[in-house]
């Protein structure tokens, strides 16, 4: 059965039929019960889209990611969704990949499914070539849009995120008060979050952020700044490889968890000792760094938070009211057994 079914077993319109199942209040209760008599009779269950035509909402909003098999990600995808689902929200997810081609058409399938909202999770959807952003833009003329980890001006663009450069530049300043002399940074994405984490270390050793290649975030000629994208194994190679060359250094800052895992692997497969030798922080405060031995102190950039916030922001658009278009959140250096101060 359908509506038109509804409609003809009622005796009433297709329109006054779509009326009573969205709840609209000028229909008569006669006329609303004779409906909602034939429904129950007949079992008719309303099309979720074509409910949605008529109240202009699907209750729906699209999450896209680059990578759900991230652990950062994949946390942040299960705290939107539950939050979403706490004010009766179902969430589509896309994973786009890096390639913009790719997300721009993930960003189209999206509006075309006519969800409410587009969230995007993770700083590498901001680009730093503005002009790669102008698909999100264009989308925000359709539905709001709302990023997790990175910050984008532009009308109908919200933004929930931790201030990322702050809080690496808190973490090398402790290790510098410490008496750490020869600290070696490491960082894995040239994202808007990796950029702003490493001119906060930049800022601490007050090395001019601005110094970069092409603006590709390639720190000309500072060996105690390493790009490494790979496995945990890739990284402990790579520190390996640093070392034998005779690059010594009493610390290393991470831009991730993971990298800082590297790092402990690399220690122990030396026998420097932790924190003695060598002191090591990551980021994210995973549940990789309780997991780890020695434990791994880490900064928590507060992702529960900045999630909660993102939704909050969403329901308070979507209702019509005035909302931040940035709300920016503190982080906190989690201290366990990889440092001394």
């Amino acid at each position: 059965m359908n509506i038109y079914d509804v409609s003809k077993k009622a005796g009433v319109s297709i329109a006054t039929v779509s009326r009573v199942i969205n709840g609209n209040s000028y229909v008569s209760e006669k006329t609303r019960k004779k409906v909602l008599d034939v429904i129950e009779e007949y079992g008719y269950t309303p099309n979720v889209f074509a409910r949605g035509l008529g109240l202009n909402t699907m209750n729906t909003v699209g999450i896209l990611c680059a990578d759900s098999s991230d652990p950062y990600i994949a946390r942040a995808i299960f705290y939107l969704q539950q939050e979403l689902r706490r004010h009766n929200y179902d969430a589509l997810l896309c994973c786009s990949g890096y390639e913009l081609e790719t997300k721009q058409k993930y960003v189209n399938l999206l509006l075309s499914k006519r969800t409410d909202a587009i969230i995007l999770v993770g700083s590498n959807f901001v680009a730093a070539d503005d002009k790669k952003n102008q698909y999100i833009r264009d989308a925000a003329k359709s539905v709001p849009v709302l990023i997790v980890n990175a910050a984008l001006d532009g009308p109908n663009i919200y933004c929930s995120l931790c201030n990322d450069r702050h809080a690496t530049y808190q973490a090398t300043k402790s290790l510098l008060n410490s008496g750490h002399e020869k600290i070696l940074y490491l960082y894995n994405a040239k994202s808007y979050s990796g950029m702003e984490k490493l001119g906060g270390f930049l800022d601490a050793l007050n090395i001019d952020s601005n110094i970069s290649d092409n603006n590709n975030g390639n720190i000309i000629n500072n060996d105690y700044i390493q790009y490494i994208h790979g496995t945990i194994d890739e990284v402990k190679e790579h520190l390996n490889s640093l070392y034998k060359k005779g690059l010594k250094f009493d610390a290393i800052v991470t831009a991730d968890d993971i990298l800082a895992i590297g790092a402990l692997k690399f220690a122990k497969e030396n026998r420097l000792s932790i924190p003695d030798d060598l002191s090591i922080i990551g980021y994210n405060n995973s549940i990789l760094c309780q997991c780890s031995d020695p434990e791994l102190t880490s900064i928590d950039n507060k992702l529960e938070t900045v999630c909660i916030n993102c939704i909050t922001t969403l329901m308070g658009v979507l209702q019509g009211k005035e909302a931040p278009l940035k709300t920016v959140f503190s982080a906190e250096i989690v201290k366990r057994d990889t440092t001394r101060f």
